[in-house]
């Protein structure tokens, strides 16, 4: 009996010492010095990329094949007492399929991938866990993600953008544009005057910057300050909609 239990108390330690270990190391994909790369055929003109957890770039490409996306995929993986990791990709149906596993007592695991695109084709982001970074886009895009950022730059088409738990932000000159954040701050600079832009945080702050002209402007928060400096008219075709649970409203003509 001795002996059993003192097999166990080894195994506790050596758990123990273990979770310490990885967790001192804290896995990230940047540090993957030989990514894998990987083409697939695209035969429509939407892509949807559904990712479970990993932090995504998507970018347009102007010398990219018709038809093709390029994938770059960075990882890295540490298992104790457990399965080894591994990631997976597949294309099926433009449906763009990225898994990671990384189970186990003791389990340390980073995904990225970056997702090239020709320019014209819409993209569609549902990931579970992780950022997003998104550029170059004329067609529509639309990003979903349970928890983590988005960040949008260098965009002209329609824009619907949201995330459970993180932050929005957009540099863009797209003409519609929609957001949403459950717990994160948002900040969008148009650089095009908008026919329409909603946004919606349920805790943080909301800023968005327009260029000069008159906009219907509407408002809406349970606890924070409300700052709206842009010229105001009724009538105007260009609508702005900002509601926070508990947050600031600023709507500010742009520098």
């Amino acid at each position: 009996m001795a002996r059993s239990v003192t097999a166990r108390v080894v195994l506790a330690v050596g758990a123990v010492a273990l979770v310490g270990v990885v967790s001192a190391c804290g896995a990230s994909a940047g540090d993957d010095k030989d990514p894998d790369q990987r083409a697939f055929a695209l035969r429509g003109d939407t892509l949807t990329v559904d990712s479970d957890d990993s932090a995504l770039e998507i970018v347009v490409v102007d010398d990219a094949k018709a038809g093709t996306v390029e994938v770059t995929r960075w990882f890295q993986g540490t298992v104790a007492l457990g399965r080894d990791p591994e990631v997976t990709w597949s294309m099926k149906d433009d449906r763009l399929k990225l898994r990671m596993h990384c189970s186990g007592v003791v389990a340390d695991c980073a995904a990225k991938h970056r997702i090239e695109v020709p320019r014209g084709v819409a993209v569609k982001v549902e990931d579970g866990d992780g950022s997003v970074r998104a550029r170059g886009f004329e067609a529509a895009l639309s990003i979903r993600t349970g928890d983590g950022s988005v960040q949008v730059t260098d965009s002209s088409g329609p824009l619907d953008l949201r995330t459970g738990d993180g932050s929005v932000r957009a540099e863009v000159t797209s003409r519609t544009v929609r957001t949403q954040t459950g717990d994160g701050s948002v900040h969008l600079e148009l650089g095009a005057v908008p026919d329409l832009v909603e946004s919606r945080s349920g805790d943080g702050s909301v800023t968005v910057e327009l260029p000069e002209s008159t906009y219907r402007v509407t408002t809406e928060t349970g606890d924070g300050g409300v700052d709206v400096s842009v010229p105001r008219d009724e009538s105007s075709s260009h609508v702005i909609s900002v509601h926070t649970g508990d947050g600031k409203v600023t709507v500010r003509t742009a520098n």
